[in-house]
């Protein structure tokens, strides 16, 4: 009478297995020092460390992290329905003053007991993190929070991220077009477009994770 799927009306969430977070925990790791792995890449290094796993398992564990190859591909980070894409407006910039340029992104962050999602906005010029938040889920909500609070403290000339649905949602978008804010996305399969956010979550995952 009420529409309502019954096997999702009774549906129990169940924790990750242990042995899937060990898995995780050391994927992580090797992305971290090897960011172009692949599923293939990833599975071989796995066996030769003694774990018999396949690669239909790690593709799901890499899908639940966040985690792809970095290289040349399509559908690098697909932006979510009735987003907006923008072009890369940093290329040849000389960035020479606070609050010109802020970036953001989006890490995997492991905990003792599961992992949850980090996102950070930075100041390009001072290298600052002007704020941050951590989420369970990889929604656009918690990358909004964010956003709300840097621009509680100032406001950037243009602000830049990657193609991915948290930042091209109109959530998203539409808090820099209110004030006028130039939008600036890196291009598909170049991570290292926002290099000074990449290299802070190899900061603290090495420094403070690891």
């Amino acid at each position: 009478m009420l529409g309502v799927n019954r096997a999702g009306l009774y549906y129990q969430p169940v924790d990750e297995h242990q042995d899937n977070l060990h898995l995780m925990r050391l994927l992580d790791e090797q992305y971290t020092r090897c960011p172009f792995y692949g599923v293939l890449r990833m599975t071989a290094w796995l066996r030769q460390q003694g774990y018999p796993v396949n690669e239909k398992r790690v593709r799901r564990l890499l899908r639940q992290m966040g985690l792809m190859a970095v290289y040349p591909k399509p559908h690098v980070s697909p932006p979510c329905a009735g987003g907006q894409r923008y072009p890369y407006l940093l290329t040849g910039v000389k960035v020479d003053r606070a609050d010109h340029v802020w970036a953001t992104d989006i890490t995997y962050v492991r905990l003792w007991q599961g992992f949850v999602y980090l996102v950070a906005i930075m100041d390009w010029y001072s290298r600052y993190v002007l704020s941050w938040e951590v989420s369970i889920t990889l929604d656009s909500s918690f990358c909004v929070s964010a956003l709300e609070r840097a621009l509680v403290r100032a406001q950037p000339a243009i602000f830049n991220s990657d193609q991915g649905a948290q930042f091209t949602s109109l959530a998203f978008t539409e808090r820099l077009l209110e004030r006028r804010i130039l939008i600036s996305m890196d291009g598909r399969g170049r991570a290292f477009d926002n290099i000074f956010v990449e290299r802070l979550w190899r900061s603290v995952k090495y420094e403070e994770v690891y």
